[in-house]
């Protein structure tokens, strides 16, 4: 078992920057290949980052890419997101997930999740 509990949220003016933190609690963190998520109102969950469980690896999707930055941290069990540049289409809540087997994009694929935590930017 996994927990995550993610932070850093908050409410920030359109081209301001946010970083999110996903700690993690159980199993060996260096396990997992790890990935952060957003859901908005009325939308289905998608995608937004995923690493490696060396950190080798990273894809983004395309609307956040050249924009935020997924980076972890073994040593601390903590994944990262670094968001510049932030737009109003950004505002979310933003869910980190761990991947037992592989880097993966899709949402059934992960293992474990954390509680979200609410990113809103205004215009």
């Amino acid at each position: 078992q996994v927990q995550l509990v993610e932070s850093g949220g908050g409410l920030v003016q359109a081209g301001g920057s946010l970083r999110l933190s996903c700690a993690a609690s159980g199993r060996t963190f260096n396990n997992y290949a790890m990935g952060w998520f957003r859901q908005a109102p009325g939308k289905e969950r998608e995608f937004v980052a995923a690493i490696s469980w060396s950190g080798g690896n990273t894809y983004y999707a395309d609307s956040v890419k050249g924009r935020f930055t997924i980076s972890r941290d073994n040593a601390k069990n903590t994944v990262y997101l670094q968001m510049n540049s932030l737009k109003p289409e950004d505002t979310a809540v933003y869910y980190c997930a761990a991947d037992i087997r592989t880097i993966a994009t899709m949402p059934y694929e992960f293992d474990y999740w954390g509680q979200g935590t609410q990113v809103t930017v205004s215009s």
